[in-house]
């Protein structure tokens, strides 16, 4: 079951475009106060006002700079969506130490500064929703360990083991939040490029569905898992 999520909000990172969007646009279809939170003012300005949201600036490369720019926001669902991809030849060995640490800051650093500021406050109200948007290069079961792409693949590792230790310390959904990510699959995409053979909407779809999901403390829904098409898939 799906909740409405009129009187909600929601911040969804990247929202300026790309899954980002989708998924901003989509929570504003649900009901919810959309904040989105991207660098480009201008991109991100078109796209608030296509579904009726507000937006922040905010580069999430400054890291430091997070807990200051969302402070006082009362965040219901909170969607990290945003992410930067390493090089194609970026080898372990090849990857420089800037390419690594520009890559975690903004995949694996901002997305744990968002949780730290706005999840005690879901704690606290006894309801919220946190989304990561991992990816399959991320599963360690999975692609992930195939080699290249190690500043992204090791991120998404990073940000699928934040999921799972958060969704345990906040006692699997007992305490009325539900933690979990999702791989979004191969989408059309600046990251994935036009021939990829997914849309964005189907990209967008199983983050739609992890924010709108019915539990309670008493009976909460499966938390803590890693989605991809609304079914769990190993890590």
């Amino acid at each position: 079951m799906t909740e409405d999520l009129t009187g909600r909000t929601a911040l969804v990172t990247g929202a300026s475009r790309g899954l980002g969007r989708a998924i901003a646009a989509g929570l504003a279809g649900a009901g919810a106060t959309v904040i989105g939170l991207a660098r480009d003012g201008d991109a991100l300005g078109e796209a608030v006002a296509s579904f009726g949201g507000q937006g922040l600036v905010h580069d999430l490369a400054d890291v430091d700079g997070i807990a200051a720019r969302v402070e006082g926001l009362e965040v219901d669902v909170l969607v990290n969506a945003a992410a930067i991809m390493s090089a194609r030849r970026s080898t372990t060995l090849d990857a420089s130490l800037s390419q690594w640490r520009d890559v975690r800051a903004v995949d694996l650093d901002a997305p744990f500064a968002l949780i730290s500021a706005l999840v005690p406050g879901m704690a606290r109200r006894r309801w919220g929703r946190v989304v990561n948007v991992s990816a399959c290069l991320g599963r360690m079961s999975g692609p992930g360990t195939a080699g290249g792409l190690a500043p992204y693949r090791v991120a998404k590792a990073g940000l699928n083991a934040l999921t799972r230790n958060l969704a345990h310390e906040l006692a699997l959904g007992r305490r009325g939040v539900l933690v979990d990510a999702t791989c979004p699959g191969h989408c059309r995409t600046d990251m994935g490029g036009p021939d990829a053979p997914r849309s964005v909407e189907q990209g967008a779809d199983t983050a739609l569905w992890l924010a709108r999901r019915a539990s309670t403390p008493s009976d909460p829904a499966p938390t803590g898992r890693l989605w991809e098409d609304r079914a769990e898939v190993p890590w």
